[in-house]
């Protein structure tokens, strides 16, 4: 995999990789930028939701679950002082649908977290993380189960 960034101006990037597609880069204006784009940290939360997502909801699909809604949260907490590293990582998957078993749920979580997500299994090996999952009824909206999946604190 091959990717770039390139200057546009100040603190203005444009990233790029192997796919073709393009992502603003720029930085707060306190240290020069112009709230024009991503954060590099940012894209790195980003890219953790979207690794693990992706391999959730292909599971739960496959388990044959009516998931009419799904979204994945990252929150991660940074040092206060440079290099700003994150410090430690909560996944939240958030399911709404018809009878979505919890079980299926649980094991597609499971499954991102050890086998399949690479930037889970990357930063898990630096930042400790703990996933939670939330299952709504989609008639009701009512919460219909949650939990703490896996921590490697």
């Amino acid at each position: 995999m091959d990717a770039k960034v390139t200057w546009k101006n100040g603190m203005t990037f444009t990233g790029s990789a192997d796919t073709g597609f393009e992502v603003p880069l720029g930085a707060h204006p306190d240290v020069g930028g112009a709230n024009d784009g991503f954060r590099p940290l940012e894209l790195m939360a980003v890219s953790l939701a979207g690794c693990t997502a992706m391999d959730v909801i292909s599971i739960v699909r496959k388990k044959k679950q009516e998931v009419a809604a799904f979204e994945v949260k990252v929150h991660a907490d940074q040092q206060g002082e440079h290099p700003h590293v994150f410090t430690s990582i909560v996944i939240e998957y958030h399911f709404s649908g018809t009878d979505i078993e919890e079980a299926a749920v649980l094991r597609a979580i499971e499954l991102s977290a050890t086998k399949y997500c690479p930037a889970q299994a990357m930063l898990g090996k630096v930042v400790p993380m703990e996933m939670k999952y939330f299952i709504r009824d989609a008639a009701s909206g009512e919460l219909a189960v949650s939990g703490t999946v896996i921590s490697n604190q």
